[in-house]
């Protein structure tokens, strides 16, 4: 399956209704978004447990997101 949608200037784009519905998401969920090493994006829902998760997860990772780190390793 194709869905496709527009990026607005803003960075912003409506997820498509086929989407949202492979997703199982309703208004005021989240999704996550990850990207693999050759560029390919995945997207899920995000559950209750995973958010607790990652948002605890984000809050350790700071010290390894810089502009050196990312001239460094950001093209792996």
């Amino acid at each position: 399956m194709t869905a496709i949608s527009k990026i607005t200037s803003k960075g912003q784009t409506t997820v498509p209704q086929a989407v949202r519905a492979a997703l199982k998401s309703k208004p005021g969920d989240l999704i996550a978004w990850e990207i693999d090493a050759r560029g390919n994006v995945w997207v899920w829902r995000v559950h209750a447990a995973d958010r607790e998760y990652l948002t605890t997860v984000d809050g350790t990772l700071s010290e390894w997101h810089s502009a050196a780190d990312e001239k460094a390793y950001g093209k792996l």
